[in-house]
């Protein structure tokens, strides 16, 4: 019975797309699947668009079994061919080879790092003592107003804790590039691109409608599970964000 919706899974992963989006997520979530008579732990991507007007939209589901550059080309050349000319800011966590392929696809926008993973990453190298007084250092940097402001409060991170968390302050240094991009934003505008909350949201739902699955059958049954809940979770978005003129201008566009 099922399979009576292939079709329309089929529809809604090659409709036509909107040519400009503000902002894009990326971000995916993992799911055990009976591939080749063994069950393997996939990555289903999920693409959230944010259009110029303020409204979201799941541009579509991404299932892979690796990260890489050519992977990522494919994704961003699909969406491209389904009418997405512009893209004025991609944000996703660490994703291998991402960057390389939004510069192939689409050369003028700007891509932003997620702060939130970088801080949980960060964090996961200190020791509870220095838990408290780490993390309120760490506010300094991603919080400053400016990157000339924010590179200094880094030197300084650096010089406190480099010793003692080598890998924790190295995460910083490491992903600067990739992150730095906030600082050229109003506080409205870096709240809404240096995490990947919005697309945390949807995965929130995702993970409400498979928790009673162990583990599918194959990945059509789980692109068809998503696909559903994906069309539910999108008829609640009857409004665009919040205030969205005050972050973009009155047409839309900064």
């Amino acid at each position: 019975m099922t399979d009576k919706i292939l079709p329309k899974v089929e529809e809604w992963r090659n409709r036509a797309l909107r040519e400009i989006y503000s902002i894009v997520y990326i971000d995916g979530q993992r799911f055990k699947v009976r591939s080749e008579g063994s069950v393997r732990e996939k990555t289903v991507y999920t693409v959230l668009g944010i259009d110029i007007e303020g409204n979201k939209d799941i541009l579509g589901l991404w299932i892979a079994d690796t990260e890489s550059a050519k992977y990522w080309l494919s994704v961003l050349t699909d969406i491209k061919n389904r009418g997405v000319k512009d893209i004025l800011i991609m944000t996703s966590d660490d994703l291998s080879g991402i960057e390389d392929a939004i510069k192939a696809v689409y050369p003028e926008s700007l891509y932003q790092g997620c702060v939130v993973h970088l801080i949980r990453n960060s964090l996961k190298y200190v020791s509870y003592k220095d838990l408290k007084e780490f993390s309120s250092d760490m506010k300094f940097i991603y919080k400053a107003p400016t990157e000339e402001s924010a590179s200094k409060y880094l030197d300084e991170f650096k010089s406190k804790w480099g010793k003692e968390y080598p890998l924790a302050v190295g995460t910083w240094d490491r992903n600067w590039d990739r992150i730095s991009a906030m600082y050229r934003f109003t506080d409205e505008i870096r709240k809404l691109i240096y995490t990947t909350n919005a697309i945390e949201s949807v995965h929130s739902q995702f993970r409400k409608v498979t928790r009673s699955k162990s583990q599918f059958p194959d990945d059509i049954s789980v692109m068809k599970m998503l696909y559903l809940c994906s069309i539910e979770v999108s008829k609640k978005w009857t409004m665009k964000l919040p205030n969205w003129n005050r972050f973009w201008g009155l047409g839309g566009i900064p």
